[in-house]
């Protein structure tokens, strides 16, 4: 049981992790400000540190945004990376990223990046979403 109710903090944790670094991104996308003011008027809002992961995924973006987007641009066939909505982009990007890496799971990095766009954008950036990371994950043998 213990173990059990571990696991799902974690999991919540990482959720929320996941969903400060796709905002952060975002807000970086639309105003164009540096992360580090960003990160740092998010810490002074919540009035808690930036989580470890959400870092993480940010760093990892932003080291790997290049290849990221070019394979965006692949991927959305009729949609360049300018084209994608800010959000769709900051979830598209987050979710490549987290196909990169074993943890977590495709299927668990493909249902949270499909939640954050239909909770942050609607339901149809959902599908889009969901299309290009299940097609992400083929390419990388770790979906159907």
């Amino acid at each position: 049981m213990a173990a059990e109710a571990e696991t799902k903090d974690a999991d919540a944790s990482r959720r929320q992790s996941r969903r400060a670094a796709v905002m952060l991104l975002y807000q970086e996308d639309i105003t164009g400000h540096a992360m580090a003011d960003i990160v740092s008027q998010h810490e002074r809002d919540a009035n808690r540190p930036l989580p470890a992961y959400s870092r993480q995924l940010i760093d990892g973006v932003h080291d790997q945004q290049t290849r990221l987007d070019g394979e965006i641009d692949e991927l959305a066939q009729g949609w360049s990376i300018e084209r994608i909505a800010p959000v769709e982009r900051a979830v598209l990007r987050v979710g490549l990223l987290e196909l990169d890496q074993d943890d977590p799971p495709a299927a668990v990095a493909i249902a949270e990046g499909v939640a954050l766009a239909r909770r942050y954008a609607s339901p149809e950036a959902a599908a889009f979403v969901n299309g290009i990371l299940s097609a992400a994950a083929r390419t990388r043998g770790k979906g159907r």
